[in-house]
């Protein structure tokens, strides 16, 4: 049991007590745990959405110099925007916003994420916020091409 709630802990960055929780609901099946962990996640999320997010950055993403684009995204603290996490979603949003040209930040949130079709860009947002404890939201963007 305890190598299954590694394995899930890993897979999904969840805590300890949240993937043997998970663990026990779905009576040791794997996929399943991993399943309630995301839905419960996204639940966590949504509790946090309307936390001031007040620190943020700035992310570029050039591609084969021909397209680019800058982004502005935030999260509640400087702790969670400095963090890798943070800033591998960052760098991923940035390079979504390269391949598919949204005109919104409506738009961009409800287009599926380019490198996983399952998810839509709004729930690996979601997915990073449950990761991190921090409401994460994408202020505004700009994509250049030649």
């Amino acid at each position: 049991m305890t190598d299954d709630v590694k394995t899930l802990r890993e897979a999904t960055g969840a805590g300890v007590m949240d993937c043997k929780r998970a663990l026990d609901d779905a009576k040791g099946d794997f996929e399943k745990a991993k399943a309630l962990i995301n839905e419960r996640g996204l639940v966590k999320a949504e509790t946090k959405k309307d936390r001031v997010a007040g620190a943020g950055l700035l992310m570029s993403y050039i591609h084969n110099e021909r397209v680019g684009t800058l982004l502005q995204i935030h999260a509640e603290t400087d702790f969670v925007v400095r963090g890798d996490l943070f800033k591998t979603l960052a760098r991923d949003v940035a390079m979504h916003i390269a391949a598919m040209n949204p005109e919104t930040v409506e738009e961009l949130l409800a287009q599926p994420f380019v490198k996983d079709e399952s998810m839509t860009i709004e729930n690996l947002i979601k997915s990073v916020t449950a990761k991190v404890g921090e409401n994460i939201k994408v202020e505004r963007f700009i994509r250049y091409s030649l």
